[in-house]
């Protein structure tokens, strides 16, 4: 099968660089590179300093793969695969997992590729609805109504793009009980992880929480390093990395050296990193509560509850896709349309994570005030 465009992607082809602020973005503010080698460590500086612009180790730097995984419970170094971000991870996966005569489970909303990918193997694709009447949750009924014999992959997101979403404990471990009915393979896309508004509504890891599981992590969302397209997969099952391996021979064989090292000196340095990028989307996330309370019935939105971004409602009988387009020319001020994310209820994205994010807001709130009295 062939890959449909990529709504989303699409988009931001046509707007990303042409907006002046972007009040869509799904990151968070990117790190100066001065910045970045200022957290370095001896150890780091040194790799730095002398690193020469060969290939990498296609599983990654063991450095860096022993690094990342400290941010696991149950998961050593040999259980992590280094790729050329999520996206290259999701791609793999897919492949690997699924064939004609397999069956995948994807939430919607979501990015588009967590599904696309999975349908374009030839596998049956099941979509489990998140609801603005349940606060985006996950509904675990949901999942077990769509599950069948021949389901290999339950895929969700925690915390979720586009909505900033979270599941409780309860459904998320229920979560794993269903899976394995099946003999199902649970993969969590976890890229907002540590960014949860609460620290003690974190989910475990996928790749923590079963033998089998699967999390999916990058330095581009919660560690604001998107520029360096370095993601990874963790899961105890070697079996199915050495799968994973061998398919990347065929995609981008190895990382890049210099984004290995900036990642490496990160997520030595990522207490400081993550309460840099924690206290910008929290003071933006103070702004957006009064502009919402301002603007109810005009704009509705479920409060996040991690991540950067959010997934409000224009409630006004205008769609979202002209008013997007009519802000970005009068405003230079980009939203995301929920219809990139196959959305029909007049949602759009809204994205918190830039320092810039009180001037985009400021234009919003004027032109609302211009358009849509």
């Amino acid at each position: 099968m062939r890959l449909q465009d990529f709504a989303l992607e699409r988009f931001f082809a046509r707007w990303e660089f042409k907006a002046e602020l972007l009040l869509c973005a799904s990151d968070i503010e990117g790190w100066p590179m001065s910045e970045v080698l200022a957290l370095a460590d001896e150890d780091g500086r040194q790799r730095w300093d002398s690193l020469r612009l060969g290939y990498t180790e296609s599983a990654g730097d063991p450095a860096l793969r022993a690094e990342i995984a400290t941010l696991y419970q149950r998961v050593a170094a040999d259980d992590v695969l280094v790729f050329a971000g999520a996206e290259e991870a999701i791609f793999a996966l897919h492949n690997v997992l699924l064939g004609p005569g397999d069956h995948a489970i994807v939430v919607r909303p979501a990015y588009q590729s967590l599904a696309e990918v999975a349908r374009s193997t030839g596998a049956d694709v099941t979509r489990v609805e998140l609801r603005e009447a349940d606060g985006w949750r996950l509904n675990v009924d949901d999942v077990r109504r769509a599950l069948r014999p021949n389901t290999r992959l339950i895929l969700v997101n925690e915390p979720h793009n586009p909505t900033g979403s979270l599941s409780d404990r309860s459904t998320f471990d229920r979560l794993i009980e269903l899976a394995a009915e099946p003999g199902a393979r649970l993969v969590v896309d976890e890229v907002y992880r540590f960014l949860e508004f609460d620290p003690a509504d974190r989910l475990p890891a996928g790749a923590d929480a079963s033998p089998t599981g699967v999390s999916i992590g990058v330095m581009s969302k919660s560690f604001a390093l998107a520029g360096l397209r370095i993601g990874w997969v963790a899961t105890r099952d070697r079996d199915l990395l050495a799968r994973l391996a061998a398919f990347k021979d065929y995609t981008t064989i190895c990382a890049s050296a210099p984004a290995e090292v900036l990642a490496l000196i990160a997520l030595r340095a990522r207490d400081t990193v993550l309460a840099r990028n924690r206290a910008i989307v929290e003071a933006n996330m103070l702004l957006l509560d009064g502009f919402f309370d301002k603007w109810a019935g005009t704009f509705e939105w479920v409060r996040p509850r991690g991540g950067s971004i959010g997934f409000p409602r224009l409630a006004r009988d205008v769609p979202i896709d002209a008013i997007a387009e009519d802000l970005v020319r009068d405003t230079g001020t980009l939203i995301l349309p929920g219809t990139v994310f196959a959305d029909t209820g007049n949602h759009f994205r809204i994205g918190y994570g830039r320092s810039n994010m009180p001037e985009a807001l400021a234009r919003l709130d004027e032109y609302a005030a211009r358009a849509l009295r």
